[in-house]
C-alpha cells in the first residue's frame, strides 16, 4: 500500500491572501536595494539636499539631467523609496494634495548625501554601493550551493567559495580594484558615524586615561574625535600598512603599521570597534589575547573598550531584524558574526579577562569595559 501523503493545514482565505503579499515583498525586497542603489548613484540624495531639503519631481529630474520621458519613471521610483522609508513625502508642515509630489530628506537619506562637510557627517553611499555591489550579490546567491558542500577544516564564507577572494584582504584589490576601494570607504563610513553620539553619552569612558590605541582605526577619525574631547589622552592607531600609508600626518594621532593578530602596541587602553564581528570566535579569542597583553591590570586602569552590534530582540522588531540582516551580512561575506551579550561574555572569559561590564547601549551596539 503506497503511503499516504502528507496532509497540510489550509489557510483561510485572509491569510492565504495575507501569506501572498508577504511573499511578494519577501521576495521582492532586493528591488528596494536596487532601487536605493539607483537613487545613490544619480545623486538623489545630494541633488534634493541641494534644493535645500525639499524638491518637486520636475526640479529633481531637471537638476539630475535626465531625459524628460523618464519622469514618471522616477516618479515610481520614488514612491517605492518613499514607502520603504528612504525619503519622505511632502513638504515640512502640509500633505496637502498639491504637494504630493514633492519629496524631502530624512535622516536615513540626510547620511546618503555626498559633499558634506561637517564633523558628525559622514556619508554611507560607499556602504550600500558595496552591499548592493554585485560581487555581495553573486555570493548571496551562492548560499545554496554553499550550504551543500562538505568543506574540511575552516569554513570559507559563500563569498571567498564563489570568488577566491577575502574581504579586507589584499585579494579584495585583485579581484576588483573599485570593489576593494568601496569596501575600505564604506567600512571606513560606517565605523566613523556615531562617534559624536559615543563621546556625548559615554563621556567618562575616556575620563581618567593616559593612553590608548584605536585597533583597525584607518585615518584616525576616531582618535582624534578622543583627542579632541580629552585632549590629556595620547591616541595611537593600529592599522594595516596599506592604511597607515594613506594616514594624515597632523601629528594630532600616532599611527603604527601593523597586525593585531601578532602585537598590539601597549597603552592603558585598547579599543576595538566594529573590528571583532568580521572573524570567527577563534580569530576573535587570538585578537582579544593581544590586547589583553597590551593593557596593565584593571587595578592599574586598564581595560579593553569594544563597541559592537549586541544583537536581542529588546530594542523592538525593526532594530533587531536590522541585527538579524547584519549577521546575514557577516555570513555571506566574513567569516564572522553578530554576538549576544552571552556570546561575548563566552569570548571575553575564553580570552582570559577577569570581568566586564557595558557601559552603554546605543541603538543597535553595546559598549563593552573589559577588564584584565
Amino acid at each position: 500500500m503506497a503511503g499516504q501523503a502528507p496532509t497540510i493545514q489550509v489557510p483561510t482565505d485572509a491569510e492565504l491572501l495575507q501569506a501572498q503579499a508577504d511573499l511578494w515583498r519577501h521576495s521582492l525586497y532586493y528591488l528596494t536595494s536596487m532601487g536605493l542603489r539607483c537613487a545613490i548613484k544619480l545623486g538623489i540624495p545630494t541633488a534634493i539636499h541641494n534644493f535645500g531639503g525639499v524638491t518637486s519631481l520636475p526640479d529633481l529630474m531637471a537638476a539630475l539631467s535626465l531625459p524628460a520621458s523618464k519622469q514618471p519613471f522616477l516618479g515610481r521610483l520614488m514612491r517605492v523609496l518613499v514607502t520603504s522609508g528612504v525619503f519622505a513625502a511632502g513638504g515640512d508642515n502640509s500633505h496637502s494634495e498639491a504637494e504630493a509630489e514633492l519629496f524631502r530628506l530624512n535622516p536615513l537619506s540626510r547620511i546618503l548625501v555626498d559633499g558634506v562637510v561637517a564633523d558628525e557627517h559622514h556619508s554611507q553611499t560607499s556602504f550600500v554601493l558595496a552591499a548592493t555591489s554585485p560581487f555581495y550579490t553573486e555570493a548571496a546567491l551562492g548560499l545554496a550551493d554553499w550550504f551543500r558542500k562538505d568543506i574540511a577544516g575552516p569554513v570559507p564564507s559563500p563569498f571567498e567559495d564563489v570568488h577566491g577572494a577575502s574581504l579586507f584582504h589584499e585579494s579584495t584589490a585583485l579581484l576588483d580594484q573599485e570593489l576593494d576601494e568601496l569596501v575600505t570607504e564604506g567600512l571606513a563610513a560606517h565605523d566613523n558615524l556615531g562617534i559624536g553620539t559615543i563621546m556625548r553619552e559615554c563621556h567618562d569612558l575616556f575620563k581618567g586615561l593616559e593612553s590608548l590605541t584605536d585597533c583597525c582605526g584607518g585615518d584616525g577619525t576616531t582618535a582624534r574625535a578622543i583627542t579632541k574631547a580629552h585632549p590629556h589622552v595620547k591616541c595611537t592607531v593600529l592599522d594595516l600598512p596599506k592604511v597607515i600609508d594613506k594616514a594624515p600626518s597632523d601629528g594630532i594621532v600616532n599611527y603604527v603599521a601593523g597586525d593585531l593578530f601578532h602585537s598590539v602596541p601597549k597603552s592603558q587602553a585598547v579599543m576595538l570597534k566594529l573590528v571583532l564581528h568580521h572573524w570567527s570566535d577563534e580569530d576573535c579569542v587570538k585578537i582579544l589575547s593581544q590586547c589583553k597583553d597590551a593593557i596593565p591590570s584593571h587595578e592599574e586602569g586598564g581595560k579593553v573598550i569594544i563597541i559592537d552590534i549586541v544583537v536581542g530582540p529588546s530594542l523592538g522588531p525593526v532594530m533587531f531584524e536590522a541585527q538579524l540582516l547584519m549577521d546575514m551580512l557577516m555570513l555571506v561575506n566574513t567569516r564572522g558574526r553578530q554576538r549576544t551579550e552571552n556570546d561575548w561574555r563566552e569570548l571575553f572569559m575564553e580570552a582570559g579577562f577577569s570581568d566586564y561590564k557595558i557601559v552603554k547601549k546605543l541603538g543597535a551596539r553595546g559598549v563593552f569595559e573589559v577588564y584584565k
